[in-house]
């Protein structure tokens, strides 16, 4: 750290991703990307015209990939926000609702990026404990009058909130945003987007990193009221005008319009989290009851600091988190067939030493 750090930002604590190594080939179970490759489409549209156009500005007012988006949620272009992965967006939606005094309040245990946002733009941050099982008592949140942000399913635990549950929350804050990340939630679970229609304090963030299998493109999208997305355009425009670049807004308009192949993607996902599940259960493991693309779960025997450490010695990455409440238990991506029978392979002969 630099001498001409400002020192309001001394104790900011930056959010940690997960290892990206390169020392050798790993099975890597520890970033929640999708196993699939992309949308056929998405490599017929990257084309050499597409290519050659670099050399001008991306459109700023992103309308192709709007329009897709839009088509695809019907709602309008006007509903439609746009950012560097559903990140960005989150950022920019904590700076305009939250910054400079202003409180958000989350769970406890969540995405640990949100902490991070509230800290470097001065938001108020207030956490509810989870029950003991982990799931979100929903009633912490209703006629709280204050800004909230919920990721459904929540990370690291991969419960879910109903839309049902989620609505209660929304009409009982009508004076402060509500903010439901769903970056997983087309893994068995129904999204809030229906609730747009009714409600002005709801905004709905999702991203092409997960279940659309573009995380190295770095998009992501918020849906909302139009006096909503005016005002994160607002920010937008006095930030970066130009956030998606051109590749970006041909791609994920493509992709999103390929809905068959992603469900497909998905369904196959969640197969086989589901046959993960019973075999971690035959290995000695409590998994919590995940409706994303990964499980969360403790050994009864392995030490979760212990699994992840000798998981990596063998070639294989999961996310462990050195965290009061969860320490432990690991975050496993669910991958494709061949990776996690590797995975179970593996947990089976690291039992063995315990």
């Amino acid at each position: 750290m630099s001498r001409f750090l400002r020192e309001c930002y001394d104790s900011l604590v930056p959010y940690t991703p997960g290892e990206q190594l390169n020392d050798k080939k790993y099975i890597k179970l520890n970033t929640n990307e999708s196993p699939y490759p992309p949308s056929p489409k998405v490599k017929e549209v990257l084309s050499g015209e597409v290519i050659d156009n670099l050399k001008l500005y991306s459109d700023p007012e992103l309308k192709a990939l709007k329009d897709a988006i839009a088509e695809h949620f019907g709602l309008k272009r006007e509903n439609v926000f746009c950012g560097n992965g559903s990140d960005d967006v989150i950022a920019f939606s904590i700076m305009a609702f939250c910054g400079n005094g202003g409180e958000l309040c989350c769970p406890d245990i969540t995405y640990s990026f949100y902490p991070v946002y509230c800290d470097l733009f001065k938001a108020n941050l207030i956490q509810k404990p989870l029950k003991d099982d982990f799931t979100i008592d929903v009633n912490d949140y209703i006629g709280i009058n204050k800004n909230i942000i919920i990721a459904n399913p929540n990370a690291p635990t991969g419960l879910v909130l109903t839309v049902d549950e989620i609505e209660k929350i929304v009409a009982s804050n009508p004076d402060n945003i509500v903010i439901i990340d769903e970056a997983y939630v087309d893994f068995c679970t129904e999204t809030c987007v229906g609730l747009l229609k009714k409600y002005k304090n709801l905004i709905v963030t999702q991203t092409f990193s997960k279940s659309r299998s573009l995380a190295g493109l770095r998009l992501g999208f918020a849906l909302a009221s139009e006096e909503i997305i005016e005002d994160l355009e607002k920010i937008k425009y006095s930030f970066n005008p130009y956030n998606i670049n051109t590749l970006g807004v041909t791609a994920g308009a493509a992709a999103i319009a390929d809905d068959d192949y992603y469900r497909e993607c998905n369904r196959k996902t969640v197969a086989i989290r589901e046959k993960t599940k019973l075999m971690l259960k035959d290995c000695g493991f409590e998994c919590l009851d995940s409706q994303s693309n990964f499980i969360f779960a403790k050994h009864n025997k392995i030490p979760a600091e212990q699994l992840y450490l000798k998981l990596k010695e063998k070639g294989i990455l999961i996310r462990y988190f050195n965290k009061p409440r969860i320490s432990e238990y690991v975050r496993i991506t669910v991958g494709d067939d061949w990776q996690m029978e590797e995975f179970v392979s593996a947990v089976s002969l690291i039992a063995k030493e315990f």
